[in-house]
């Protein structure tokens, strides 16, 4: 097992800081255009929710809706490191991942609107994206309930004698319920070409992981599966490529699975509704401090390289603004849903007998 970006001192039980230390990927020999890419998608994926956020404060988003800010360098790092023919599933904050596994950003928009334009035809929502052309294969409400079906679809990679690879994101709390030790303990045993990353922003909603979870280091805790296991600092797009691209390779080739932890800081409530106030005051501002923002660490390096200047900055956030304002007019225009659509997509194939009775439909047909 390997941690690449281990954290400094004891954990929150000992103290009411979780400050993590920080080790700076070298640019190397990047690409100045690859890594200008990384800065818009994270800087988009930025806009994008603030913008998902405001239009959830203005009831055009219903439902429960959960924010990608301050885990925007995972997100692009993650996504990066998969090829088109991979599969990715993922739990409830997944907007980021949709826009970066290739999803139109209007058509994301125009489904947390609830719109017949977005990817789910409007009835899934904030939480359920899903487009088989991309692989994208959802957002899951059900805390965990990506981990069977991520498995499973592993499983089918492995039985078709494909060379595919599945990617199954969660949070940190679903390390401690039941589909995890089914899956990881099946994806195992029968070398299944998956790999497992485990988002820790140190809080699984209100509750710290270490008043959770009995090993706070979540990157072990595949030890019980005989499964290897890696942390990487989640902040540092270019690590997090680098180790889930390794990972993500390593499955393909010696199909068995892997666990990827990777940590950075949830800069807002575990929901657009959630306050927070179960952090003190230094934990808010340690997780809204730029020294753990992601974008404000990749800028000031590439500003330091020479590669991003003032000029070219302000182009790429004047883009990125004039995307996301696209997006959302998309949105806006969309139609709504039919009601007589409501069932269409409650099974893949006809089911007989199968209930379409409204809420004010009476229980027995007169």
């Amino acid at each position: 097992m390997a941690d690449t970006a281990k954290p400094k001192g004891g954990t929150a039980r000992g103290s009411a800081s979780r400050r993590r230390s920080r080790k700076d990927t070298a640019l190397g020999n990047e690409k100045p255009e690859t890594l200008l890419d990384y800065y818009r998608q994270m800087l988009f994926i930025r806009r994008f929710e603030e913008r998902t956020g405001q239009a959830y404060t203005q009831a055009r988003i219903g439902g429960y809706c959960h924010l990608n800010l301050g885990e925007e360098a995972t997100v692009v790092g993650l996504m990066d490191a998969l090829q088109e023919r991979d599969y990715l599933f993922t739990n409830y904050r997944d907007h980021g991942y949709a826009i970066g596994k290739g999803m139109d950003p209007k058509r994301v928009m125009a489904e947390l609107y609830g719109r017949v334009d977005g990817v789910s035809k409007g009835w899934g929502g904030s939480m359920h994206m899903y487009d088989t052309q991309t692989r994208m294969l959802g957002g899951y409400g059900i805390v965990g309930g990506q981990l069977p079906l991520a498995t499973g679809a592993a499983l089918a990679v492995t039985y078709r004698g494909g060379d595919e690879v599945v990617m199954c994101q969660m949070g940190d709390g679903t390390t401690n319920i039941g589909a995890w030790h089914e899956s990881l303990n099946i994806a195992k045993l029968w070398n299944l070409p998956v790999v497992f990353v485990v988002i820790n922003n140190f809080t699984g909603m209100g509750t710290t992981v270490e008043m959770s979870s009995a090993e706070p280091e979540l990157y072990k805790r595949g030890a019980a599966f005989r499964i290897e296991g890696e942390r990487v600092d989640g902040r540092d797009v270019l690590a997090v490529r680098d180790t889930a691209t390794r990972l993500v390779e390593r499955a393909r080739e010696e199909q068995t699975p892997f666990l990827l932890e990777a940590w950075s800081y949830r800069q807002k409530g575990h929901s657009v509704v959630d306050p927070a106030k179960y952090r003190t005051d230094e934990q808010r501002d340690e997780a809204r401090s730029e020294e753990n923002d992601p974008i404000a660490l990749f800028d000031a390096k590439l500003a330091k390289a020479g590669i991003l200047t003032d000029d070219l900055r302000e182009e790429i956030a004047a883009s990125v603004k004039a995307e996301v304002t696209e997006a959302a007019d998309f949105a806006e225009n969309s139609p709504k849903p039919d009601v007589s659509t409501l069932f269409d997509y409650t099974y893949a194939t006809p089911v007989p007998n199968e209930s379409r009775r409204m809420p004010a439909d009476p229980v027995f047909a007169e």
